[in-house]
């Protein structure tokens, strides 16, 4: 199971299943990563970098043999990357009297709890089976980070031991600015992803909000369909809190 789960429409099936989600991503996140920093790493080691680590290749947990160590996430940090200097500890401090007094949990008020402590990073979600389609996906935005377009971008390993897609994530700075989001989405699909996308902010992840969670929430707030037909060919964006188009 990957960190950030597939679209959901927010529905509590079994009320255990949003901790179980968040138990996994903490654990892929405390587990070692394979990273291309290009603050730091020569453009020219890129091409050999991404072939020895393709998504699809790369086991979450090890191979069989004992010969590769767990791995949480692929990852590439682009030139301009600045990791986030949010009050995550605050955030969750915040949370915790948020539930403790009672009051009603909304996107409103998570959203409220992220711009006071500045926790306002979020990510466009591709969820692809693993294979060829996902490494090419990768391999496109993963270049888009190179090439200073987009932040960071990260995908989970491959995981033989459990059903479902791999995801790659790509993040902006503020998930409360929607240009900014729409602007990433464009990124995105200029380097030929046609996927559907979902939009979850990091607050969400940072409080452990996945779906079936008990508050009901549906974890991501955006979703973007590619229109082959439309000329010229465009995504079309849902904001999933006002349920309007935004593009």
């Amino acid at each position: 199971m990957e960190e950030e789960e597939s679209p959901g429409d927010g529905k509590v099936d079994n009320p255990f299943a949003a901790e179980t989600y968040a138990a996994e991503a903490m654990a892929a996140d405390m587990d070692p990563w394979i990273v291309f920093d290009s603050r730091k790493t020569p453009r020219s080691e890129f091409d050999s970098w991404l072939e020895s680590n393709r998504p699809s290749q790369v086991y979450r947990f090890g191979d069989e043999e004992g010969e590769s160590s767990p791995v949480g996430w692929i990852a590439v940090l682009g030139p301009n990357y600045c990791p986030s200097t949010g009050d995550v500890t605050g955030l969750q401090e915040s949370w915790e009297k948020l539930l403790d007094s009672g009051r009603p949990v909304s996107f409103q008020t998570v959203k409220e709890l992220a711009l006071n402590h500045r926790v306002l990073a979020g990510k466009w979600l591709m969820h692809l089976d693993s294979g060829f389609k996902l490494d090419r996906a990768w391999e496109c935005v993963a270049r888009a980070a190179l090439d200073g377009k987009i932040s960071i971008v990260k995908v989970s390993p491959y995981n033989p031991k459990v059903e479902g897609k791999q995801v790659i994530c790509a993040y902006n700075q503020n998930f409360t600015d929607e240009s900014e989001v729409v602007r990433l989405d464009s990124v995105i699909r200029a380097t030929g992803v046609k996927c559907p996308l979902s939009y979850k902010p990091d607050v969400y992840t940072n409080l452990g909000i996945y779906r079936n969670n008990r508050w009901k929430l549906c974890p991501t707030i955006y979703e973007s369909k590619f229109d082959l037909e439309c000329v010229p060919r465009r995504s079309h964006i849902i904001n999933k809190a006002t349920n309007l188009e935004v593009t």
